[in-house]
């Protein structure tokens, strides 16, 4: 009677668990190119479009202060000439070799100024790309979201980046499954009319760099302690 009661009792929460499963919902997966969608984006296009901009600002300012340090360059070279020359006098070269000194100083405050300038344009680059990108992601995490509510998923899947094994995120999903081209036209609906695209215009997101000094002086150090 026991073994019956036991043997009962074991079918009777056998058939519960089975029910409990199969009350449970079942899994709907869509899965969606985060990476596709973000370049796809007017906004993100748009706001490229601005970097490449400040970015091509400030590589003409670089390139106007290499210019002027250039020009230190080629005064310095004259006077350590003139420093050198047996023509002048003494005191004009030694005037020549002090007024060189002064000007290989003024070399490397410039040049100074072009690293300062390279790396200040460099990181505030870096930080409106990063800002740009937080934004707009959470902006197409908001229209996956939706969409993917919309059509009764329970799980959103991003295939666009590796793992940490270097392996694709997502191997293999049906195309019934995809809603990347969904997302694209949805967080595009508002794009306002197109301007006519400069030439030779790219998509790319820029370098975030600026170029650095163009100008070298070889020996042109600080000036000697005790030295007026």
């Amino acid at each position: 009677m026991n073994k019956m009661i036991r043997s009962f009792i074991t079918l009777a929460a056998f058939a519960a668990g089975t029910s409990a499963l199969l009350a449970q919902p079942a899994v709907k997966l869509v899965v969606v190119d985060m990476a596709k969608v973000y370049d796809g984006y007017y906004k993100a296009e748009d706001g490229n479009a601005k970097l490449r901009d400040a970015e091509q600002k400030a590589q003409e300012q670089v390139e106007e202060l290499n210019k002027q340090g250039q020009a230190l360059v080629d005064e310095y070279k004259e006077l350590v000439e003139q420093a050198k020359s047996t023509v002048l006098t003494p005191e004009a070269r030694s005037k020549a070799e002090g007024a060189a000194q002064a000007k290989g100083e003024e070399i490397q405050r410039k040049q100074q100024e072009v690293q300062a300038f390279s790396g200040k344009t460099r990181d505030s680059l870096q930080k409106r790309m990063k800002n740009q990108r937080d934004l707009l992601l959470e902006e197409i995490i908001k229209v996956v979201n939706d969409l993917a509510k919309r059509k009764g998923a329970t799980v959103a899947l991003d295939k666009s980046g590796p793992t940490l094994f270097g392996i694709p995120g997502v191997l293999y999903a049906d195309a019934s499954f995809e809603i990347t081209d969904e997302v694209l036209k949805e967080v595009n609906k508002d794009r306002p009319a197109p301007a006519a695209p400069a030439a030779g215009a790219a998509a790319a997101a820029p370098a975030a760099a600026a170029p650095a000094p163009a100008f070298t002086v070889p020996n042109v150090g600080a000036k000697p302690e005790g030295k007026k």
